[in-house]
């Protein structure tokens, strides 16, 4: 109910659940972040003006939209199912009717995530576990890239983090974990944001 009146308030459409056709191995169903969980996150989590947030798995991008409409920053939504895609870039239409004073870009791209260019302005990434642990490999393996190129310090956002992403970040790459949101009321341990940070160099 209340995703729904946030939906309304945002003016998109973002609830259900949606799984990809059978034989695509590595992505997991669309299932958008619950509001309750993204409204911890923006309390507990500053975003700087200087940000740029890219999405991972975004689905039809309520987590674009919501860090839009209260930090007024650029995100990115990277989306590989095409109807899902499309869906999205409908409700970009519909949210831009309702948020004309906010000049931060909202961008969608329909690709698999590991094909995404990072671009060196990119320097946070959710992930609310869209794929396999192989592709999360290749995903991060180009953020790091990317950082060797253009120099800076990059944030890692994990909404219900599995314990094979957490793994792979603690024992083959230099991401340190710099905070937990734990969602209030959950009894589930994993309902909770980890936050990895890189190292400045």
């Amino acid at each position: 109910m209340f995703d729904r009146k946030m939906d309304r308030l945002l003016g998109i459409k973002t609830t259900g659940t949606r799984d990809w056709q059978e034989g695509i191995k590595h992505y997991h169903r669309y299932e958008a972040t619950s509001y309750k969980a993204l409204y911890e996150l923006s309390r507990n989590y500053r975003f700087r003006s200087t940000d740029k947030v890219v999405d991972f798995g975004c689905g039809k991008g309520r987590v674009v939209f919501y860090l839009h409409h209260c930090f007024h920053i650029p995100v990115t939504g990277i989306e590989a199912n095409a109807k899902t895609y499309e869906e999205a870039v409908e409700n970009k239409v519909k949210y831009i009717r309702k948020s004309k004073k906010i000049i931060a870009p909202i961008e969608f791209v329909h690709c698999p995530a590991q094909y995404y260019k990072i671009s060196k302005a990119d320097n946070c990434f959710y992930f609310f576990n869209p794929f396999s642990v192989q592709i999360f490999r290749e995903v991060v393996g180009n953020i790091l890239r990317s950082v060797e190129k253009d120099r800076r310090t990059v944030s890692l956002i994990l909404y219900y983090p599995p314990n094979e992403y957490r793994d792979f970040l603690r024992f083959s790459t230099p991401f340190v974990i710099s905070d937990e949101i734990k969602i209030p009321g959950e009894i589930d341990e994993r309902e909770k944001f980890t936050i990895y940070r890189l190292p400045e160099f």
